[in-house]
């Protein structure tokens, strides 16, 4: 059988990490804490066991966020890593995944506080000028000082202006 290897870190690159088996309870959550926490409408959640996870780089910082929870985040950009409510599993957020397309979430909690206006996203206009073309993701990508969506030895890449 094989096993199923989950890869994923911050927008910098300071904090990397390895979660080994099914990534359980893929969520979107609605309540605000985690609004604030993402700086969005709600955040994606996905739990893996302790002893199914790893820090690959890195050390996250925490924010206590209530007596029973944390959220670990990385303190060089801020990207919103993780949710730790004292259980035998740690959440991490889908987006942080190398490859977020590969855990669907099954459910949403805390709909109390879900935008009522949700459903009618499908429906906007889509201003295709404001679509990046090829040209502009490649020229983005060339002075992107965003991590890659993969394991890398170093980060930032020796040699580059990145490189401290």
């Amino acid at each position: 059988m094989t096993q199923i290897i989950h890869t994923g870190g911050c927008q910098c690159g300071a904090i990397r990490y390895r979660a080994t088996g099914e990534i359980g309870f893929p969520h979107v959550c609605h309540c605000r804490m985690c609004q604030k926490a993402a700086g969005s409408y709600f955040l994606p959640f996905g739990g893996v066991m302790h002893e199914n996870f790893k820090l690959t780089r890195g050390e996250p910082a925490w924010f206590q966020s209530s007596d029973s929870a944390r959220r670990g985040f990385c303190r060089d950009c801020g990207t919103p890593l993780f949710y730790d409510g004292g259980h035998d599993h740690i959440s991490i957020t889908l987006g942080s995944l190398d490859t977020p397309e590969n855990v669907k979430p099954q459910m949403q909690t805390n709909l109390a506080r879900k935008m009522p206006w949700f459903g009618e996203l499908d429906g906007l206009r889509h201003d295709a000028g404001m679509d990046t073309t090829p040209q502009q993701r490649a020229e983005i990508a060339a002075t992107s000082r965003q991590h890659p969506d993969h394991e890398t030895a170093h980060w930032p890449q020796k040699g580059s202006e990145l490189w401290i």
